[in-house]
């Protein structure tokens, strides 16, 4: 996929939680310094415990990475603390805008720098650019989170985790529950970040239309395994991939549940 080593270098990874569910099946995945990727599939794919088990998030889960290696910059991080990862410029904004809900938007932004050691004034800078990214953030900074909207607690939750001056964003299901013209508003901050400050992206979304819109790469998961991926401009020309995931088709959208035309006609499951 790239011909430069990747930021992010995952091979052949399996994940077991509690001993004995085997959720992901030796998935695959590169990420190229200054890429957006996204992790496409339904509920249940494996994309969340993907992004869990690269910023050791697992073992709250009762998880774990069984077999295969993930590495950042070429070093192993399987072992590391999420403190650790965190050290190294990996952040991931968790699914569902975790907020504080009794604090303030601000306060809620500056929890996220509390592992710089550049000092207050660096800090008051990244939190000035973070307003100029989220203006209604800015607009909103005196507010308890807890009586914002869905969409500025998401912009909250993003906007925390560049307060730690990331390399690299790990981002789960940022449109989830919104509507449409905020998931849009996201997306472009999203690019707008990858765009003028450099931030890379991994992102895990159902939303596929969306995602393949912002993204440069796509991977497709689904019961665990990476079935397709490719640049994001042919994943969206993909006839399957039209059909079962942006619903375009030609008979039409097809349901999931109609199981049997839905093996018959995916390639990857012949």
């Amino acid at each position: 996929m790239n011909t430069q080593a990747p930021l992010l270098d995952v091979n052949g990874i399996e994940v077991i939680y509690n001993h004995v569910i085997l959720v992901l099946k030796g998935v695959s995945l590169q990420v190229a310094e200054g890429q957006v990727v996204a992790l496409l599939g339904g509920n249940g794919a494996g994309k969340t415990t993907t992004l869990r088990a690269v910023s050791n998030l697992l073992e709250g889960e009762r998880g774990a990475v069984t077999k295969g290696s993930i590495e950042l910059r070429g070093e192993r991080i399987e072992k590391l603390s999420t403190a650790d990862m965190v050290a190294r410029g990996v952040v991931q904004v968790m699914e569902g805008r975790h907020c504080f809900a009794h604090l303030t938007i601000e306060e809620n932004l500056l929890t996220g720098a509390y592992t710089r050691k550049d000092g207050k004034a660096a800090v008051h800078d990244t939190l000035d650019k973070v307003y100029t990214y989220f203006p209604r953030l800015k607009a909103r900074r005196g507010s308890q989170a807890a009586y914002t909207s869905g969409g500025e607690q998401q912009m909250c939750a993003i906007g925390r985790a560049l307060m730690a001056n990331p390399k690299m964003v790990l981002l789960d299901e940022p449109s989830m529950g919104l509507a449409p013209q905020i998931v849009e508003e996201v997306f472009e901050i999203v690019r707008d970040l990858n765009t003028k400050e450099r931030t890379t992206f991994l992102l895990a979304e159902q939303n596929t239309n969306m995602a393949l819109r912002y993204a440069d790469y796509g991977y497709i998961l689904e019961n665990g395994r990476v079935v397709m991926d490719g640049a994001a401009a042919e994943l969206r020309e993909n006839e399957d991939v039209k059909e079962f995931y942006l619903g375009v088709g030609g008979e039409g959208r097809r349901s999931f549940k109609d199981v049997k035309s839905y093996k018959r006609r995916k390639r990857w499951l012949a």
